[in-house]
């Protein structure tokens, strides 16, 4: 009897470890957040890009000035996946979007619900906060995580093309917005006098102004 108990015990525990858990990322998450983006850019052969640290994720996730938000997925203690994302705005619909930036999961655990399990708590977030779509991106050669969004009913719009500005182009632009600054006139550094207390001003004398000549005055009478 007690051998059937603990292989009761046994499967819940594994069943416990098995299920997957999504809560929101937070400052103390900022490394573990740096080390999806890396897995994800090794996986798209893109670490060459990497720029991204802890510091530069903790500030701008989690300062007083966010940029982004983000998701964790765990399987049981263990961290598997997360989504990092942000809001837009869509002038046609006058609603937000939701865009995600980046999703990864761990390829150990791809195909096992970590990837729909974000995904779906994604779609949440964007439904309570009205938004009108949810968008993101995928390079043209990740087959199966087209066949992936396709499934859960995602369209492809191939008419658009991502245009980025980077680098010495955008300071290069920047620099022909705004132009060079010109510098500013410098004061008169020569202390000025002070006046005593209670002195005054003395008013500044005028010229004269010519006497004009009143229309009520009489004329003087001409000579014959």
């Amino acid at each position: 009897m007690r051998s059937v108990r603990a292989g009761g015990a046994d499967r819940a525990r594994r069943s416990r470890d098995s299920r997957l858990r999504i809560r929101r990322g937070t400052a103390r998450d900022a490394a573990l957040i740096l080390k999806f983006i890396r897995g994800l850019a090794e996986y798209e052969k893109l670490t060459h890009e990497v720029e991204a640290t802890v510091a530069r994720i903790r500030r701008h996730g989690f300062g007083r000035r966010r940029y982004f938000e983000t998701l964790l997925c765990f399987r049981g203690q263990e961290p598997v996946g997360f989504a990092l994302y942000f809001f837009t705005y869509s002038t046609f619909l006058a609603r937000p979007t939701l865009y995600l930036e980046d999703l990864f999961v761990l390829p150990s655990e791809r195909g096992r619900g970590a990837g729909v399990a974000l995904l779906r708590a994604l779609a949440r977030i964007a439904m309570r906060r009205r938004c009108g779509r949810m968008e993101w991106a995928v390079l043209d050669w990740n087959r199966p995580a087209m066949r992936f969004y396709r499934a859960l009913g995602a369209g492809f719009r191939k008419e658009w093309v991502l245009t980025r500005l980077t680098g010495a182009p955008l300071a290069r632009l920047a620099e022909r917005a705004t132009g060079p600054e010109r510098p500013r006139a410098r004061r008169s550094s020569r202390p000025r006098t002070p006046r005593a207390a209670g002195a005054r001003r003395r008013p500044r004398r005028r010229a004269p102004a010519r006497a004009r000549r009143s229309p009520a005055s009489p004329r003087s009478p001409r000579r014959s």
